[in-house]
């Protein structure tokens, strides 16, 4: 099992920016895929960012140029860096671990980003 524990969500004005932070424990496997995903009220949820443990990365549209995202191997933590943000941007935030091999997927709890007008 893998245990995601998501933090640095809150209120902020447009423009700002906050960095959300995602510890990973468990049975960790040292190749996989971490990445944050969000969902609005009455819509999916939707891919914002995810790297792999090499190093490859992918942004949602909305997300490039503004959001970057960054992992710490020997810590087994995912970020996300979102500057510039937008009341769009307003939704849950989930941080997502894809074990290597099995590709088993593992949710955390998710945390709440409200942006402000």
């Amino acid at each position: 099992q893998v245990q995601l524990v998501e933090s640095g969500g809150g209120l902020v004005q447009a423009g700002g920016s906050l960095r959300l932070s995602c510890a990973a424990s468990g049975s960790i496997f040292s190749i996989n895929t971490m990445g944050w995903y969000r969902q609005a009220p009455g819509e999916q949820r939707e891919l914002v960012a995810a790297m792999h443990s090499g190093g490859s990365t992918t942004y949602a549209d909305s997300a490039k140029g503004r959001f970057t995202i960054s992992r710490d191997n020997a810590k087994n933590t995912v970020y996300l860096q979102m500057n510039s943000l937008k009341p769009e941007d307003t939704a849950v935030y989930y941080c997502n671990y894809i074990r290597g091999l099995t590709l088993k997927s593992y949710w955390g709890q998710g945390t709440q980003v409200t942006v402000s007008t």
